[in-house]
This record gives structure tokens, C-alpha cells and sequence, in this order.
């Protein structure tokens, strides 16, 4: 099959920007490579795979003769185009919570259900990222044992909210040390010294989206039972980037530490660190910059039968967010899906 024509849509985001690193590190194979953004960011001097590109306003035009998009722009930015890039026979692989939770939309952890690829009618969902770090732990896991029950207790990094929020951290921590005011405007409370146990907005059942995003998106990728009983707490702290998850899991099969510890280490995209006793056990800095989900602290639950409890820490911009992404396009193109 012919190498696809490639768009980056948000290409000079946080994500997008880690988008294209990434598409150069797993030497993605293309015809043709456009970055797209809106207006305010067009004309933007982009260097790639030594070329210089410019980059483009986005516009429906923009999308003609592209094979596969790489989107992160946003969810009112994906709506608008999608319809478009669907039109002109592309596939968008989509990093907003625009089109996750529609039936017809695949929602994909490459590695994990790949086959639901093949049921795309034009648009691949990307999780979101505190789902896309704990979707390859738990699916080996379920594999051997099957999840009965799950609690998720998430401490997401600034760099999840953008560059905006990345800024915030420091310059609020900056004012916190010097002793002066400074006035937050990406987070609800002073992140500085401070967590905060609200990610999104709240629901009717007191839930925050953030949290519904890991109830529902692990039912839908692990094709769950809609009755299966999960609950998730996230909370945003004061680190700039990966995100951490404390991970309760009940199975209907019996388990052991052992066992789990040696399924992780032959699993895709994990790497454990688990030995405690040496003050071994993975940190968001193990995990900054590189791309396997780290886990580790496995221990049995004491509150569960059949119960586990482990740590797992990824870094949000990669596995959450642009290598996913990535990944994704990978597969598509070595599956001939565009």
C-alpha cells in the first residue's frame, strides 16, 4: 500500500508537538507530513526530520488528499473537522473526549484492542490519559483472572491541563517561595504546596468527568459488563509531568502478587520496579520522558478477596496522550486501514 499523506491538527500544542517527536522516534514512514493549527498559531516556523515546514491554519480544505490526521486541538476543534476529514476519505485519530464514549467510535490502547481498529468508520478515538496508563496494566490482568471489581485513586500532573497550567505551577510556586500573591486562574485552588481533589467539572452523582472518563472508557476498551462496579477519585498535584494511580482490583479468579508481578514483566508497555525493601518502586521521575507505564508496589488486598493493590505511573503526555496517538497511526497503517 502507497505511504499515507500526514496531518498533525494542533501541531503546536504541548501534545501535538509531542506528537511529532514521536512520529520521527517510531520513524513513522509517510508521503506527505502537514502541521495544522488555528489561525492565531499559523505561520508558526516548525523544524522536522530536517526541513523546515510552515505552519498552516486549519481549514476544511486543508484536509484534501490526507490520509490520516493526527488530531489534538481540542474537542470543539475535532467536531468542526471531523465531518470534513471524513468526508475527503481520512482517518482522524482523535485525542479529545469529543467522539469516545459514541458507539460507532472505536476507542483504542494500541496493544491493548487493536482489533477494534478494524471497526472504524472514519474516526479512532484516543483515551484519555489517566485511562490510557492503567489500560495496559489491567488488560493482561483481566486476561489471566477477570476483573470483578475496580477503585482508581489518580494524582494527575499540571502538564495534563496544557502549557498554560505548566506555567501556573511554576510561577505560582515561584510567588508561594517569595512571599507574594499570585492569583490562579487554570485551577480552582493555588496548586503551589496544594492538591486538588477536582479534575473537570462535577456531575449529579459527585463524580468529577475526569473520573467518569476512567469508569467508562475502561468498560468500553476492556468490553466490560456496564454493571461491573469501578470507582475513581482523581486529584491534580504539584508536579509538572506524569501522572500516578493507586489501583485496587478485585478479580473473580484467585491471584498472587507473584503471579502478577510476572505477567507485568512480560507484558507490552509495562516495566515493573517492585522491591520495596530497597526503596525500589517507580516515581513520576522514572517515568518523565520515556514511554513504558511503570509499575510496581504489588501487594495483596486486604480488603478485597482475590484482591491486588499496585502503583503505576506513566508519563501523561506520551503513553496518556501523543504516543498512544502515535501508535495508533502505526497500527492503522500496518493494518492498510486508510
Amino acid at each position: 500500500m502507497k505511504k499515507p499523506k500526514i496531518a498533525v491538527l494542533g501541531a503546536t500544542g504541548v501534545v501535538g508537538r509531542e506528537i511529532t517527536k514521536i512520529v520521527d522516534e517510531l520513524k513513522i514512514e509517510f508521503e506527505e507530513i502537514k502541521f495544522l493549527s488555528s489561525a492565531k498559531s499559523a505561520g508558526t516556523k516548525y523544524e522536522f526530520q530536517g526541513r523546515t515546514y510552515t505552519v498552516e491554519e486549519a481549514k476544511p480544505e486543508s484536509f484534501d488528499g490526507v490520509n490520516i490526521v493526527l488530531a489534538s486541538a481540542g474537542g470543539s476543534t475535532s467536531q468542526k473537522f471531523a465531518p470534513e476529514i471524513v468526508k475527503r476519505g481520512g482517518v482522524l485519530i482523535d485525542n479529545s473526549s469529543a467522539f469516545r464514549m459514541e458507539k460507532d467510535v472505536p476507542l483504542v490502547i494500541a496493544g491493548v484492542n487493536d482489533n477494534d481498529l478494524e471497526k472504524h468508520k472514519g474516526i479512532i478515538a484516543n483515551p484519555n490519559c489517566s485511562t490510557s496508563q492503567l489500560m495496559l496494566v489491567l488488560k493482561p490482568l483481566h486476561d489471566k483472572a477477570k476483573i470483578k471489581r475496580l477503585i482508581v485513586s489518580t494524582y494527575q500532573a499540571v502538564s495534563g491541563a496544557g502549557l498554560a497550567a505548566i506555567n501556573e505551577l511554576r510561577d505560582d510556586t515561584n510567588a508561594n517561595l517569595g512571599g507574594e500573591k499570585f492569583e490562579n486562574k487554570c485551577f480552582k485552588k493555588p496548586i503551589s504546596f496544594n492538591v486538588i481533589p477536582q479534575i473537570d467539572v462535577f456531575c449529579e452523582n459527585g463524580y468529577t468527568k475526569e473520573e467518569m472518563k476512567v469508569v467508562n472508557e475502561t468498560k468500553k476498551i476492556l468490553h466490560l459488563p456496564d454493571d461491573l462496579p469501578i470507582s475513581c477519585t482523581a486529584a491534580r498535584v504539584p508536579v509538572f509531568n506524569g501522572h500516578s494511580e493507586a489501583v485496587d482490583i478485585e478479580f473473580e479468579e484467585k491471584i498472587t502478587p507473584d503471579e502478577v508481578r510476572e505477567i507485568l514483566k512480560n507484558s507490552y508497555g509495562v516495566k515493573v520496579i517492585d522491591n520495596p525493601e530497597n526503596y525500589e518502586y517507580p516515581t513520576t521521575r522514572d517515568a518523565s520522558g520515556v514511554n513504558p507505564v511503570f509499575a510496581g508496589r504489588i501487594r495483596k488486598n486486604l480488603a478485597f478477596e482475590n484482591g491486588i493493590s499496585l502503583w503505576c505511573v506513566a508519563d501523561n503526555l506520551r503513553i496518556g496522550a501523543a504516543l498512544n496517538t502515535v501508535r495508533i497511526c502505526q497500527k492503522v497503517i500496518e493494518k492498510g486501514l486508510y
